[in-house]
């Protein structure tokens, strides 16, 4: 796509700009929001259909499953406009997008768990349309986010720190997602009453943060069209995603990696209900297990001083699939559980907080190899395949919840127990290890490689 930057992009990309801790502080606190926003629906809205809304399973699955997959289109195309904005304002090109999708995107949270009791073909219809629309106008805001980072700064290190408060943030939302929504819904005789007030505390405040990040962060290096993009440009655009092999490895193993870390957030909720027979140690466990993330968050940019972060890459799924193979056999007791999902998520700690220094490194690779930079378009295309794994994340926990002979609310057959088990365990073990080979054997972009990147970069557009 052909682009203009601007002097100060010229001036300053032999010295990246850096980030001020307050524009840090503010992004990490944007993924909390946007934590508070998504994971309702990762964690707890599986369990409101099948054990509240009565759904079937198959059909619960099956709403994730659509509506995922209409959203990684949605992010295509929610990136292309991104990047093919002409008239980009004082408030920047991606911060507009971030601020005003924040209000109605609480508002859909809430239908998503709001929906009548009609007849079961009406719910199954209302939870189709809702969650697809919510699932939309995430993308508009969520899209334009974490596209911020490249114009924030071209500093690789910067980078990592940006990912690391993202992480800190996001695992922030997920810590008190996990740890207080359950009490709040249990404040009510009426558990589908405390489902509603509890998304309606969590969207509200999920918004504000979401609009405090968008007013605080700062837009360093605008990079805009200089005509007006046409057909053969985006196709050109779409053609350059091709050659940009980091990108494509970080797609691929995301859909292992992210399918793997939701399937756990959906499941954990039944494993304690049924296997341990005790809800009550769901927000424990989210406080030290999702707490143990935040050791992972403050190790990475310490660790990537002295380690290449491909290699913390790999040890992070070496970590995840250790914890959770092996709770697999052990786990038989609440202390178990939190003692072994802690060492899993400490694991998915450092997946999690590379996954966004990485795939900015690749906006660069791909102008490297290509010409042409496309931050809405590449990072667009990343959650393209995260959403196909939330797909998976939502469908697979129904489809094999109803192939074991799972039934809501009653005391489950040892089949049904041992689905549950693998899901939680096994089918997060295994992709962890797939994960770890792909990275080693085929993602490109390790640091001396990357050094070697932004260095052709900077002298290129020096001359310009």
């Amino acid at each position: 796509m052909p682009k203009d930057i601007s002097v100060s992009e010229n001036q300053e990309s032999l010295t990246p700009m850096k980030t001020n801790v307050r524009q840090r502080i503010f992004y990490g606190l944007g993924d909390t929001g946007y934590n508070f926003l998504f994971d309702m629906g990762q964690l707890y809205l599986l369990k409101y259909y099948t054990d509240h809304l009565g759904l079937p399973s198959v059909w619960a699955g099956s709403v994730f499953l659509v509506a995922k997959v209409w959203d990684a289109f949605a992010d295509i195309s929610v990136g292309t406009w991104i990047d093919s904005r002409m008239n980009i304002g004082k408030n920047g090109k991606f911060r507009p997008f971030i601020f005003y999708s924040a209000i109605p995107l609480a508002l859909l949270l809430i239908a998503t768990f709001a929906i009548p009791e009609f007849s079961l073909t009406w719910k199954i219809i209302l939870a189709y349309l809702s969650y697809m629309i919510f699932g939309t106008v995430y993308s508009i805001g969520n899209i334009a986010y974490g596209s911020i980072v490249p114009a924030m700064t071209k500093n690789s290190q910067e980078r990592t720190i940006l990912a690391s408060f993202r992480q800190a943030g996001g695992t922030l939302g997920l810590l008190i997602a996990t740890v207080a929504f359950m009490p709040i819904v249990w404040i009510f005789d009426n558990e589908s009453t405390g489902y509603l007030v509890a998304v309606c505390v969590f969207g509200l405040v999920g918004a504000i943060l979401v609009m405090l990040s968008a007013k605080n962060v700062k837009e360093n290096y605008v990079v805009k069209p200089a005509q007006k993009v046409t057909k053969a440009a985006l196709k050109k655009s779409y053609g350059a995603l091709l050659k940009n092999r980091p990108l494509i490895i970080l797609c691929i193993v995301n859909i292992f990696t992210f399918s793997a870390y939701n399937v756990k957030l959906a499941i954990q909720i039944y494993f304690a209900q049924y296997t341990l027979q005790d809800t009550s140690i769901i927000p424990y466990m989210g406080f030290f297990a999702i707490g143990a993330v935040f050791i992972g968050t403050i190790l990475v940019p310490n660790l990537v001083k002295y380690v290449d972060k491909v290699w913390l890459y790999i040890a992070g799924c070496v970590i995840w699939a250790v914890a959770d193979l092996s709770a697999f056999f052990l786990v038989d007791s609440p202390f178990s559980f939190v003692a072994f999902a802690s060492l899993a998520f400490l694991g998915s700690s450092f997946i999690n907080t590379l996954n966004w220094a990485l795939i900015s490194d690749a906006v660069e690779y791909g102008e490297w190899k290509t010409g042409i930079r496309a931050e809405g378009l590449v990072y667009s295309s990343y959650t393209f395949f995260r959403k196909l794994s939330t797909a998976l994340a939502g469908f697979i926990p129904g489809i094999v919840l109803a192939f074991v002979g799972y039934v809501p609310n009653v005391i489950q057959s040892e089949s049904a127990l041992l689905g549950i088990r693998g899901l939680i365990y096994i089918y997060p073990g295994v992709l962890s290890i797939v994960t770890m080979l792909v990275m080693y054997f085929y993602y490109p972009l390790w640091n001396e490689k990357y050094k070697q990147v932004i260095g052709e970069l900077s002298k290129r557009n020096s001359q310009q």
